[in-house]
């Protein structure tokens, strides 16, 4: 919660966490521990949990604020904590958000309701909704027009980012470098720009973003911190060389639909005791296990070390 009063220290690589599951599909807390641990260890700059990655629509209200609970937990004060509270409800998605608050989050990240395709009147209302309910939280709007089916315009952020004093940023996960630029052109460096894209989480930095929320962090905590700190070192060969070195891990973790492949490979290196995704997904397929293996040994070198942090009987 130390972060809470200041969101502008939310800052690097900020790794969205899958949600472990047993082989029988119940929540793994243990398993959630340890990659939380894990992490830490890695050197993530903040923890995100209940994002797309982490199969939230697979999971009821309650397992999610589980989850929350179980993550800031093992967080304490350490880095700064921005779960994944939105739903497609209201009613859910203040729920979770007072959940999130009361075990201690730094910020919301509320995604932008899904399936209904709301206006961009409809959202700046559902943003300020959730906003004017939690004053004393920051609020971070998930742009991810690919799931949901809606996109956020420049214009909503701005005007939500003018009018309510606690609305302080927007993961942006949208292939359209153009809809980054616009955002920080109509906002000032003062709003907080994290991409949800993972080649382009070095190009945002060029622009003033505040840094990233990949799923690679799953598999690569290290590499993608060390890429931020090169970027803020000044070090733009080293931030560059490791850019391209995640390409065929970012490409593993797309073979299939995320966050199955990821799951299969910390199943494998032991830090979790299952690579079990909830239907509609399902485990990855033998075409997709062996493209995934090859694209494991082509960015080898940039996965994290896993010792003494493996999940019992691995």
């Amino acid at each position: 919660m130390r972060f809470r009063a200041d969101p502008q220290s939310i800052r690097g690589s900020i790794a969205p966490l899958m949600t472990p599951f047993t082989a029988e599909g119940a929540v793994d807390h243990d398993g959630l521990k340890n990659l939380v641990r894990w992490q830490l260890a890695a050197g993530s700059h903040g923890i995100s949990i209940g994002g797309s990655t982490g199969e939230p629509g697979a999971q009821t209200i309650a397992e999610r604020a589980e989850a929350i609970r179980t993550v800031a937990a093992e967080v304490g004060d350490r880095v700064p904590l921005v779960p994944g509270t939105g739903s497609a409800k209201l009613d859910e998605t203040l729920e979770l958000t007072a959940a999130a608050a009361e075990a201690g989050a730094d910020a919301a990240l509320v995604i932008t309701p899904y399936y209904a395709r709301p206006t961009q009147e409809a959202l700046y209302t559902w943003y300020r909704t959730v906003a004017r309910e939690f004053p004393d939280l920051p609020i971070v709007a998930y742009n991810v027009p690919s799931r949901t089916a809606v996109d956020i315009a420049p214009e909503t952020v701005a005007r939500l980012f003018r009018e309510l004093d606690n609305f302080v940023g927007v993961k942006e996960t949208t292939k359209d470098f153009e809809h980054f630029s616009r955002v920080l052109h109509l906002c000032g460096k003062d709003l907080l720009v994290w991409s949800g894209i993972e080649l382009l989480c070095l190009p945002l930095l060029a622009l003033g973003g505040a840094g990233f929320v990949s799923a690679t962090a799953n598999i690569a905590p290290a590499a993608c911190a060390k890429m931020y700190q090169a970027w803020q070192d000044g070090d733009l060969d080293l931030a560059r060389e490791i850019h391209y070195g995640l390409h065929p891990l970012v490409d593993l973790l797309f073979v299939e639909t995320n966050p199955a492949p990821g799951k299969w490979v910390l199943a494998q290196r032991g830090l979790i005791g299952s690579g079990y995704v909830r239907p509609p997904l399902i485990t990855p397929t033998d075409a997709g296990v062996a493209r995934i293996k090859d694209l494991m040994s082509q960015g080898e070198a940039y996965l994290s070390p896993v010792d003494g942090f493996t999940v019992e009987g691995k």
